[in-house]
């Protein structure tokens, strides 16, 4: 019986992979650094408060976290302000799912000022309790924290409770820790496709093909 819903956002509910595809390479250049093979794949599945530390570990830059984060963020932040669309089917979904009385919030690793303005552009605002970004737990999705505060926050439990996500890493961190996941698919993670299949309760290739009971 579904009571609560925990949406990621990228590549979840917004087709905003691409837009950070090529960031990390972006960054560095702009400090004169690169370019870094395999950088990409180094930083894919870090919150931006990790992704601000290794670069300070493995590259010669000594700027404060805060800073870095600032100026990743401003790469991406157009994107998410004025031209990132919500995935097909994403509104009439939410909207069904308000109408069982189901509970949702969002749970991202984007920060909130680039978040909340493009859910709202959307249209998808409206629908979340809540939205709670990784930089505010203070940790990524390769621990359960973001997913228990959301869980505690929207009063429900694991057992009533879905998290929607697309990424492997966030997949194998909320099942893990005995959440019910369903899988949105998303082309940034066909390479693992297998995997979620075998680990998510659905997997769905678009969010409206979802069963839920109520």
């Amino acid at each position: 019986m579904l009571r609560g819903a925990i949406f990621d956002m990228d590549g979840t509910l917004l087709d905003s992979m691409p837009s950070w595809e090529h960031v990390a390479d972006r960054y560095l250049a702009q400090k004169g650094i690169g370019p870094v093979p395999g950088i990409r794949e180094q930083v894919r599945f870090l919150s931006m408060e990790q992704t601000a530390h290794f670069v300070r570990e493995r590259f010669p830059i000594s700027d404060p976290p805060g800073q870095i984060m600032d100026e990743i963020n401003r790469l991406v932040e157009n994107a998410y302000l004025y031209e990132i669309p919500a995935k097909p089917g994403t509104k009439d979904f939410l909207a069904r799912l308000q109408s069982m009385g189901v509970r949702m919030c969002v749970a991202t690793a984007t920060d909130r000022y680039m978040a909340e303005p493009a859910l709202r552009r959307n249209g998808l605002l409206p629908y979340f309790d809540f939205v709670l970004t990784c930089t505010e737990t203070g940790t990524g999705k390769d621990t359960p924290e973001i997913f228990r505060q959301a869980l505690g926050r929207l009063g429900t439990t694991r057992q009533d409770t879905l998290v929607f996500e697309d990424a492997i890493h966030a997949i194998r961190t909320a099942a893990g820790d005995g959440f019910r996941v369903v899988a949105v698919r998303d082309e940034s993670m066909r390479e693992y496709e297998t995997e979620i299949r075998a680990i998510a309760e659905q997997y769905l290739d678009i969010i409206t093909d979802c069963e839920v009971n109520i």
